[in-house]
């Protein structure tokens, strides 16, 4: 099995190992790295659909783990039942081009059974639960003065901007706390609007990619309209930053090709969009 794999998604691994370790932690298997004795900050990861199985997700976490600035969690919130991996190319492939549509067609109507198994056992009710007890555990048990930064990719976005809005925050010692202090999100998929965006209590930076066949690029502009809407109100709406990826291919913050310029070029920006976002609020 493990040599399918590895031959399904060849091209699409970034080169490397994981420097850090799974464990337990506020009940989910968690992959940890970084400064874990005096850290600026903790980074919470919400990965895409493949978590902890696709390599990418930990050396992202390593990437962010460099400057000794942070301690980072990439935690298991799919609860050891992430997509499989063979699905991984047929979703996003390395090369779109080299990919016939038939193909394609072909290939997502043998796996869309399973798929669609996959999200029925993680539907938006429960799954944002699981997100949302963890991170209420994680404040919690942090030290007041330090903050907390979340990072949300593909299927993690919409969880991620979740943890910062109004309707996420917790009362710790009489007086509410937002459960994160900055949120990134990048190309965020299955967002309810207005639900999932409305009412933002931290600063928040999104990514979008342009060619994106997942998350169409105009639903940056009803985000923003969404939030313009809240100003109107009267609400006070913190920093928001859109940036936009060319081609910025669905995935490009993880999946993107490193062997491909222009690709390499949109991993290395969005890291880049993630570290700066948390150099400033965290």
């Amino acid at each position: 099995m493990a040599g399918n794999h590895s031959e399904c998604i060849k091209g699409t691994i970034h080169n490397g190992t994981p420097q850090g370790k799974e464990e337990m932690l506020h009940g989910l298997n968690t992959y940890v790295i970084g400064n874990r004795t005096n850290p600026r900050a903790i980074v919470v990861m919400y990965s895409d659909i493949f978590g902890l199985l696709l390599p990418n997700n930990k050396l992202i976490a390593d990437s962010y783990a460099k400057s000794g600035d942070y301690l980072i969690y990439l935690p298991d919130f799919f609860k050891g039942d992430p997509v499989g991996l063979r699905l991984a190319d047929l979703l996003i492939p390395v090369d779109a081009a080299k990919q016939s549509t038939l193909g394609k067609y072909t290939g997502l109507l043998a796996s869309g059974p399973s798929f669609m198994m996959w999200m029925g056992r993680h539907k938006a009710g429960p799954t944002d639960d699981i997100c949302q007890d963890f991170l209420r555990e994680l404040r919690r048990a942090t030290p007041r003065e330090r903050k907390i930064g979340m990072v949300g990719f593909c299927w993690g976005g919409k969880y991620a901007i979740r943890a910062g809005l109004e309707a996420s925050m917790i009362e710790i010692d009489g007086a509410k706390r937002p459960l994160v202090d900055a949120v990134v999100a990048l190309h965020p998929s299955n967002l309810i609007l207005p639900t999932d965006v409305e009412a933002p209590v931290v600063p928040m930076t999104f990514g979008w990619g342009q060619e994106d066949s997942q998350v169409s690029i105009e639903t940056k502009g009803k985000v923003e309209g969404i939030h313009a809407g809240d100003r109107k109100g009267g609400r006070v709406v913190p920093e928001m930053v859109h940036k936009v990826y060319k081609p910025g291919r669905h995935g490009f913050a993880v999946r993107g090709n490193p062997d491909d310029a222009q690709e390499r070029k949109c991993l290395e920006d969005s890291t880049t969009q993630v570290l700066e976002w948390f150099g400033k609020y965290l």
